[in-house]
């Protein structure tokens, strides 16, 4: 048996030890021990990452990935109801800016209007024969071509993933993968538009997550109240750790059913319900208790009570409401506790599932905020200046580098220019467990925080790579080899049919109740924490012991 220890580029480590006699790991024990005292006196490096040799093969899981083959699946429901109507609402919002330009003063110069008007018709053309071919089991190759190569990231990746599903058999709408189709669908939307020239750096959801954030407002002062509560308790409450024990749970749940407005959901939604959907009060979230299926609370409080002034990475899903309270939680981690004194946000560089946070989109919150007519009519004077001294100090920490977005603030859509480099990975095709492999850069980047929250259910979908995993199979065995990369904490609402880490009996009793609505309909959700396994990497040229 030979033990490779791997650097090079990156501090990797490769120990095939499956199956081993126990002879023989005494044997790679004691050549694992040489090494680190070798290593220490080469290097004075006092800590060590091992990683298992399948680290560095793709993670192959042992079941197969939810499809829409599977007709009493969420994923087919979305592919015959849910993706139409989404296409449909990018058709309308074009049409209604083509109208406007045609018939509403406006500030733009004739010819950049009617090339605004022609580029939106050629796109609703595509996108009108795209909606055919979907509900029609046609292949994902559009007119039978890869996608052309526009200047934008993945496009390779895209190509490569078609052409091996192609030849799997699985290359149409209705049997390729459902997480596969839908990052594809999202990226072959947002080529029509760079290609389209004039509207290439238009998001055809901007309207939709505008108007659905200014129906938010009672949440958004509510909380606003509450954080200026918190303020005038801050000398009592850092010194506290039960109170900010307390506390730290509460946000954790305002952060979890924050992810409640999902606009790729939201399609007739009411402002009633949106309401319903964000009341973040102290009986509301205590009434959801029971709603939590996988609760983690604990675990990741006794990580954070080890920490002193950390970082803290949030991996954002959807704009609007739910970034808010995203910085409402990060507020309070880095303001009113001891454990953390940065935050960074990590948005997607296209349009992304209607209403996943762009850079633009992360920008615009912050004037949204201090705007005070954005959100109509004002609860009082009172909870308007609680809103004002909230948002002004998030602007300031924007300015300070308390508060960081993963790319320059001015990144335009999709990033030209590597300068959105940081963030392209998450929209690709890839589960996260491919990061160390696919993105190094990023891995490692993320493995100097000691906390990386993973908002919401397409990245709780990327996480587990939206596997058939059996419900009780344990979240860190689900998300593979990134389980123990860096502490991973999970908050997610259930919207797809991928759920892990439930006790089996209660997951066949729910899905024999409601015929599975469970697994997607918004009600219940997971909160899962997986530690970093190890605390530092070894940097080595590569050695080889036998053994």
């Amino acid at each position: 048996m030979t033990l490779r220890i791997i650097s090079l580029s990156s501090p990797l480590f490769l120990i095939p030890i499956c199956g081993e006699s126990s002879a023989k790991m005494r044997s790679l024990q004691f050549a694992i021990q040489h090494l680190m005292v070798s290593a220490k006196k080469a290097e004075s490096a006092p800590d060590f990452d091992f990683v298992d040799h399948h680290t560095f093969q793709m993670f192959d899981p042992p079941y197969p990935p939810w499809d829409p083959t599977d007709t009493k699946s969420f994923s087919y429901d979305t592919l015959i109801r849910r993706w139409p109507v989404i296409l449909t609402s990018i058709i309308d919002n074009l049409y209604r800016m083509g109208h406007d330009l045609a018939t509403q003063p406006h500030e733009l110069s004739p010819i950049v209007a009617e090339e605004r008007i022609a580029a939106a018709k050629g796109i609703i053309e595509k996108i009108s024969k795209l909606k055919y071919e979907m509900g029609r089991e046609k292949p994902l190759l559009v007119s039978g071509r890869p996608l052309a190569d526009d200047g934008e990231p993945s496009i390779g990746l895209y190509n490569q993933e078609l052409a091996a599903l192609e030849a799997q058999g699985k290359g149409t709408w209705f049997t390729a993968p459902w997480l596969f189709a839908e990052c594809y669908l999202y990226r072959l939307v947002r080529s029509y538009f760079i290609e389209s020239k004039a509207l290439e750096n238009y998001d055809p959801f901007v309207s939709q997550k505008i108007d659905t954030f200014q129906k938010s407002g009672n949440g958004v002062y509510q909380l606003a109240s509450t954080m200026h509560e918190i303020e005038v308790e801050k000398g009592n409450l850092i010194s506290d750790p039960t109170k900010l024990s307390v506390l730290f749970k509460e946000m954790i749940q305002m952060c979890l059913w924050g992810n409640a407005t999902d606009l790729s959901l939201l399609t007739h939604m009411t402002v009633e319900d949106i309401g319903r959907l964000q009341s973040v009060g102290r009986e509301a979230q205590e009434s959801r208790k029971q709603f939590i299926l996988h609760d983690d609370q604990e675990a990741v409080w006794s990580h954070v009570q080890t920490l002193k002034d950390a970082r803290v990475d949030i991996v954002l899903d959807n704009s609007g409401f739910e970034l808010f309270t995203d910085l409402v939680l990060a507020d309070f981690l880095v303001t009113y506790t001891p454990y953390f004194s940065k935050a960074v946000f990590h948005p997607k560089l296209i349009p992304w599932f209607v209403s996943d946070v762009t850079p633009p989109d992360f920008l615009a919150t912050f004037s949204s905020l201090l705007d005070p007519s954005f959100f109509g009519s004002v609860p009082s004077e009172e909870a308007k200046e609680h809103l004002k001294a909230m948002a002004t100090r998030w602007s300031n920490y924007i300015t300070d580098g308390t508060f960081r977005l993963s790319v320059p603030t001015d990144t335009p859509l999709g990033g030209k220019g590597g300068v959105g480099r940081s963030a392209e990975f998450w929209t690709t095709p890839y589960p996260y467990w491919d990061m160390q492999e696919r993105d190094q850069e990023l891995w490692k980047d993320l493995r100097n925080s000691s906390l990386v929250i993973f908002k919401g259910d397409l990245n709780y979908r990327k996480l587990t790579g939206d596997i058939r995993w059996p419900a009780s199979t344990p979240f860190e065995r689900a998300i593979g080899p990134l389980a123990g990369s860096f502490p991973i904490l999970s908050l997610r609402t259930n919207k797809a049919d991928v759920v892990v880490g439930v006790d089996q009996g209660v997951a066949d009793e729910l899905d024999e109740a409601d015929n599975r609505k469970w697994r997607y309909d918004g009600r219940y959700a997971l909160i899962s924490f997986v530690p970093k396994t190890f605390s530092r990497p070894l940097h080595m040229d590569e050695m080889s012991y036998e053994v």
